[in-house]
């Protein structure tokens, strides 16, 4: 097992910043995600925002590891669950792959809350927890998913900071940024059933 934790600081405050990173894929800045299907979201009677979303994502492993884990492909299935709470001014989002389960297991969590000593500015904290089942090199492959990992979370977080950027400029904003829009909204919702994932050869990824 392997434990992978972050922090990173925005400089915009909470609102500008959840807001951003509730809009932000699918994005060409980052391709490993290639797919975000809502599969319900609602708002509960205290006011907080509930949303269970679909991820299809992409990893490119080097060849080396597709040998190890016996995988010709890498796309899997993440569902992931967030609570938005507007008073606390909390964001909280939990992650797990559904595919090739019998083979890995990443179990991330992020947390985005007010700086303590500037309410101008974001924290967001993060954990990954690495599991790889069952092949050699077990150490070697969560060690470098880990890798991979930090990678994805500099690119999310240089996201989340472009886009807080963009909703406080005027003039257009770039191909897949959206402004002006509100912290906890009711958006058209495709209802589905979370897909199987695969339980042959394979590697799940969030």
């Amino acid at each position: 097992m392997k434990i992978w934790t972050s922090e990173h600081v925005f400089d915009h405050p909470w609102e500008t910043v959840t807001t951003a990173a509730m809009q932000k894929y699918p994005n060409p800045m980052n391709p490993s995600v290639v797919g975000v299907d809502v599969l319900d979201r609602h708002i509960d009677a205290s006011g907080k925002l509930h949303s269970h979303r679909l991820l299809s994502t992409e990893w490119g492993l080097p060849s080396i590891v597709k040998s190890i884990i016996g995988a010709a492909r890498t796309k899997t299935y993440v569902q992931e669950h967030s609570v938005v709470d507007p008073v606390a001014k909390t964001m909280e989002l939990k992650s797990t792959n559904i595919s090739f389960t019998n083979m890995v297991s990443v179990d991330e969590r992020l947390i985005y809350k007010p700086h303590p000593q500037d309410s101008e500015k974001t924290v967001l904290t993060q954990e990954a927890i690495i599991t790889v089942k069952g092949v050699s090199l077990g150490s070697y492959l969560e060690g470098l998913m880990a890798s991979t990992i930090s990678s994805n979370a500099n690119k999310s977080a240089r996201l989340d900071g472009g886009y807080s950027g963009e909703q406080n400029k005027p003039g257009p904003c770039p191909r897949g940024a959206k402004t002006k829009a509100p912290l906890i909204t009711q958006p058209v919702i495709r209802k589905g059933k979370v897909p199987k994932g695969p339980r042959s050869n394979g590697m799940g990824n969030t």
